[in-house]
């Protein structure tokens, strides 16, 4: 599955899902400016575009580990980071924004 985000800088999109959240850059097109990144089974692609993101936009869900100790090492790294959710003792769920205000969720099974 591939999900599309709009953003404002590519570049600075870029760096953040490689060097925040751990994606492998898979692609880029400086002409077209888009990208396109991996981690795990999850791929997102990058379009640079002038138009905000908006509530009905697409939203990506990692499977993580820790989703405590992410919140704590990307709120540290001065990323924009919601509260840890947990949904019935069955997993927690952290709402992370990229640079341009997509939004992304951290997700970690509980057992």
């Amino acid at each position: 599955m591939r999900i599309w985000y709009r953003v404002a800088n590519l570049d600075a999109a870029r760096a953040f899902y490689r060097d925040a959240l751990g994606f492998t850059e898979t692609f880029v097109d400086e002409d077209e400016r888009w990208a396109s990144l991996d981690r795990d089974e999850t791929e997102i692609a990058l379009g640079e575009s002038p138009e905000p993101p908006s509530e009905e936009d697409a939203v990506a869900t990692i499977d993580v580990d820790d989703v405590k100790g992410e919140r704590e090492r990307l709120a540290a790294a001065g990323v924009e980071v919601g509260t840890v959710l947990e949904l019935h003792g069955a997993m927690r769920v952290l709402d992370v924004f990229d640079p341009d205000g997509n939004r992304i969720q951290l997700t970690e099974e509980v057992s």
